[in-house]
Parts: C-alpha cells; structure tokens; sequence
C-alpha cells in the first residue's frame, strides 16, 4: 500500500484530502506544521508527500529540500492556494516532482501522485496573461528573490509594505 504524508494546516483540508486519498488505495497520516512533518517523515517514511505551500508563518518551499534528503525516493507535491510560475519554478528546483494550484479536483491530486502528468506544462498559457496576473508573476518572482521577505521585496519594488500585504493576500486572477 502507498503510504501518503499530507503536510497541510488547514486541518479541514487536510481530512477531506485524507477521506479521498484513503478511498484510492492510499494509507494516509496529517500533520500540520514543520516540525512535526519532518518527525513523521523521518519515523513513517511515506512513498508520497502532499505539501502545502503556506504552513501558517512557515514556508512549505522551505520543507522540499530536507524532506527529499530524509526520503529521496517519495514523489512531493507541492500544493498551493497562490501560484504562480516563479513558485513553480523555484519548487520543482528545490526538489518537488509536482506542483498544483489549488482548488485541485482528488483526480487531479492522483495523477500527480502517481506522475502521470506535468501539472507545471499546465501553467503556460496559450493565452497571454491580464496585466494583474503579469504584476502577480512580478510580485511573486521579486518575493523569491528576497527569499519571501516582504519588507525587502516592498522596498524592492517601490511600494509600501502592508499595500504589498494586502496585495499578497488576494488569490491570484487566473486569466
């Protein structure tokens, strides 16, 4: 049986994605924060990982790189509510073999599981971007940069800090 660690701190989320994933064949453990991610991936040694991009004040990019060197053989996806090609790119550099937007349907979730497609192709658009998403990519490639300090990428950018907050807080248009 696979074994699925789903690293996620909405804990709602979290136990849909469990009931889900538990019904197509998966043994499925939560957690919700860093910490305890790690502990568990170390002790259970999950096949899969399903990682949640922002883990309350924690990055989830952050947890990639030691979760591949605990279990170098388990396929991550990394799982976003924000994204955007910068977040993409810079995950699957760090290590992660998928990457989703969220909201992602359960067979959405199992192809990428089992790596039966490139959800990154999927974010390359045949249509060019509104000017709101292009300033989206522009913000989230700058807040990379600045390795995710938001006062640095305000400065950076030329705008005040909590105006970039409340810009960060929006979900991302997708057109």
């Amino acid at each position: 049986m696979n074994k699925l660690l789903i690293i996620e701190d909405d804990k709602s989320l979290a136990q849909v994605l469990q009931r889900r994933l538990s019904s197509h064949g998966f043994e499925v453990e939560i957690c919700h924060e860093k910490t305890q991610a790690l502990l568990l991936a170390r002790k259970w040694s999950p096949s899969h990982i399903l990682l949640d991009m922002k883990l309350d004040a924690d990055n989830g990019l952050s947890l990639i790189q030691p979760l591949k060197q605990t279990i170098p053989e388990s396929i991550l996806v990394l799982l976003t509510g924000f994204a955007s090609i910068a977040t993409a790119v810079e995950a699957i550099r760090l290590g992660a073999d998928n990457y989703l937007a969220k909201p992602a349907d359960s067979q959405t979730i199992l192809q990428a599981l089992n790596m039966e497609s490139t959800q990154l192709e999927a974010l390359i658009e045949e249509q060019p971007m509104s000017t709101k998403r292009v300033e989206w990519e522009h913000i989230q490639q700058v807040l990379t940069a600045n390795n995710g300090n938001v006062s640095a990428t305000a400065r950076q950018l030329g705008m005040h800090r909590r105006s970039l907050q409340r810009k960060l807080a929006k979900k991302p248009t997708l057109d």
